[in-house]
């Protein structure tokens, strides 16, 4: 499993992303917005399960995003450069391309020795949920909600600060839950057994006090 330092994680991400938004160079790019497009390699990405790659996608922002392709993991969760955080609003849009047991998308937050949290949507599934993972998954709190449409792109965004959670699907605010079991990590993307989907547009930015 890579480890970062903060220092490794900024030349990560200003070179990786070309897309960092350091609005002062002598911020710690943690302490700043970071913004990925996916038009550049993954330098830097940390693998945890699944195949992710970046590949042309219809609709994506700059004609690629990043996909996930494996299909025979419990879960596939890739983990950014960047992190970790404490308060952190994170935006991402996905697209569930196909997915016979599961069609899902979600965010990835406050990672840390395998531990995280996940906001996930499912395009099979009316509901929008959070979970933590714990050599488990469990689910913690959800909401009844239309199903995301296989084949188009959808938002996702998510906020954590302190011990409150919130969760919103396509700018519709649906999750509202406070829990405190994990306090800091990184930012990942995360799916589901067979579900191929495309995330694009991923902003990380950090909730200061």
């Amino acid at each position: 499993m890579t480890t970062l330092s903060r220092r490794q994680a900024i030349i990560i991400a200003a070179a990786a992303g070309g897309s960092t938004m350091i609005g002062d160079r002598r911020s710690n790019a943690v302490e700043s917005q970071v913004r990925y497009d996916f038009t550049q390699p993954l330098e830097g990405w940390e693998t945890v399960t699944g195949k992710w790659g970046v590949e042309d996608v219809p609709g994506a922002s700059k004609g690629k995003a990043l996909v996930q392709r494996a299909t025979n993991n419990d879960f596939n969760v890739i983990v950014a450069p960047v992190g970790p955080y404490t308060d952190v609003d994170v935006t991402v849009r996905f697209k569930p391309i196909s997915g016979r047991e599961d069609a899902s998308g979600g965010i990835v937050f406050r990672f840390s020795d395998g531990r995280y949290y996940v906001i996930r949507a499912n395009a099979l599934e009316d509901n929008f949920n959070l979970y933590y993972y714990d050599r488990g998954r469990r689910q913690i709190t959800g909401a009844r909600v239309k199903a995301p449409a296989l084949g188009q792109w959808h938002k996702l965004h998510i906020s954590a600060e302190h011990d409150h959670i919130k969760g919103w699907l396509n700018d519709q605010p649906l999750i509202d839950h406070r829990d405190s079991r994990f306090a800091s990590g990184r930012i990942g993307l995360w799916t589901k057994a067979d579900s191929i989907t495309a995330f694009d547009d991923l902003v990380i930015s950090p909730i200061k006090p």
